[in-house]
């Protein structure tokens, strides 16, 4: 099949956002690597954010083979992913951001890590299709319910 400039498949990049010479934040698009059609904006995380999930950004980069050099705030292309990498990172970053509790966090990490290829593909589509914030809130039941049942951060 030859690929067109309207058949091009989904990727994911990440944007590297400095805020100082030591610090930057990232953002997380969605494109089909068309000029026609903007990138979908996924996530972003502030500088203080990035540390928490540098496990899950790192082993994003080692399944798209960047090197793990390659987020710093001198940062200026976008970064490239894989189209699992990047469902999978989105899906960790969607799952975390509203979430302050360091062990909800973890506990969501560990759980998206720990999906198969397929599970974060289907979590992926619920988590940005229509019912998007229910499917949010009930995938952060699954995997971090402590016990608090109504109760998402």
């Amino acid at each position: 099949m030859k690929v067109t400039e309207h058949s091009k498949i989904r990727g994911f990049r990440i944007i590297v956002e400095s805020v100082s010479i030591d610090d930057y934040g990232i953002r997380l698009e969605e494109t089909n690597g068309s000029a026609i059609t903007p990138p979908k904006h996924l996530a972003s995380l502030r500088p203080e954010e990035v540390v928490d999930v540098s496990d899950v950004l790192q082993q994003a980069l080692r399944e798209s083979h960047q090197p793990r050099t390659s987020l710093s705030p001198g940062r200026r292309k976008p970064i490239p992913l894989e189209e699992p990498a990047g469902v999978r990172l989105a899906l960790a970053l969607i799952a975390v951001e509203p979430i302050k509790k360091h062990s909800r966090r973890h506990a969501i990490l560990s759980g998206i890590a720990g999906m198969s290829t397929e599970e974060t593909y289907y979590w992926f589509a619920r988590t940005t299709g229509p019912i998007a914030q229910r499917a949010r809130r009930a995938l952060r039941i699954l995997l971090a319910d402590d016990g608090r049942t109504g109760i998402t951060s």
